[in-house]
């Protein structure tokens, strides 16, 4: 099978040259890059075609795939984000069975990121922190799931040509959409934990909170919009524990035993859900500094997605995304 490799960018960065030159390494033979910049540089790659598509998001451009390419298979990559040697064999034998229209794997946070990088990608090592660890390291064995992310997702063109590619008035989210769309065609989303990307994480908490309050907005809204594979309970969790904080605190002032009682035993089992994080990420870090800020990142991200998600699920009426273009 014939594959392009789909990478959308604002501009041709180092993040691209680092995944180029790991790309060029693959051990399959039959592919080829697609990068969408907003605007074309005189750079070139082998085995490349660097496509400038102007002030589009993310959705827009990987849908330019149906226009630039014509490989079975499309594998799309975020520009920070590359991949392991055996990505794509691991990836297309799967695609030997005709009910398989994706195939996606987990995308882990390189050694060589900055602490606070680190950090960030460590909140989603624990259940805890984030619901879904084999999104953020290869955990668990081959399996069929219904949402994936973009950032290591492999689609069939013909099936992603049928269901129109990505709903750009989404971003981020444009993922979750995709995938519900394929499963209603009748076919399968494979997650295997050997199609395998590294990916470079938010530096600071300042920028992690940024992208999970997108998360967090955009999930709350489709558990309305689409039920099927957002009103989960876990997407839920966040804001159940902020209203527990909202109206728990306040109610401390009416000195009532049994509230006291209630609230503090509310807190004590957070705590504990924090140690056991704790434990899981030191378990795969085995860096101490990075598992206690982890805390502090985890409690941070359980307020604003939490936050966002009520503002999603209960207050936005009409949700659009900004980089349509």
């Amino acid at each position: 099978m014939r594959v392009d490799i789909i990478v959308p960018a604002k501009q041709i960065n180092n993040y691209i040259h680092e995944s180029i030159t790991k790309i060029l390494d693959l051990d399959y033979e039959k592919y080829g890059i697609i990068i969408l910049p907003d605007h074309f540089n005189d750079e070139s790659f082998p085995r490349t075609k660097i496509i400038a598509t102007g002030n589009i998001g993310p959705a827009q451009k990987r849908n330019l795939a149906l226009k630039y390419s014509k490989a079975d298979i499309l594998a799309f990559l975020d520009d920070d984000a590359y991949p392991r040697k055996d990505w794509l064999e691991n990836a297309l034998r799967h695609f030997r069975n005709t009910e398989v229209a994706a195939v996606g794997g987990p995308a882990v946070t390189p050694r060589s990121d900055s602490f606070l990088q680190r950090v960030s990608g460590a909140v989603f090592l624990s259940k805890i922190g984030g619901g879904y660890p084999e999104r953020y390291r290869p955990v668990g064995k081959v399996r069929e799931v219904d949402d994936w992310p973009s950032v290591n997702l492999l689609v069939r063109r013909d099936v992603f040509k049928k269901i129109n590619g990505f709903n750009s008035e989404y971003w981020p989210g444009e993922d979750t959409k995709l995938c519900l769309d394929i499963i209603k065609t009748g076919r399968k989303i494979i997650y295997d934990p050997d199609v395998f990307v590294w990916h470079h994480r938010r530096e600071g908490l300042k920028r992690h909170l940024r992208q999970i309050g997108r998360y967090g907005l955009h999930r709350g809204f489709f558990a309305k919009k689409l039920p099927e594979t957002s009103r989960r309970l876990n997407y839920f969790l966040p804001s159940f524990f902020v209203l527990f904080l909202s109206i728990g605190i306040p109610l401390l002032l009416m000195d009532n035993f049994f509230i006291t009682g209630l609230f503090y035993s509310g807190i004590g089992i957070y705590l504990l859900a924090l140690m056991f994080a704790f434990y899981e990420i030191y378990n795969k870090e085995r860096n101490i500094a990075i598992s206690f800020f982890s805390l502090l990142y985890i409690f941070s991200t359980h307020i604003w997605y939490g936050i966002k998600f009520l503002q999603g699920f209960l207050l936005t009426r009409e949700l659009k995304s900004k980089l349509r273009g």
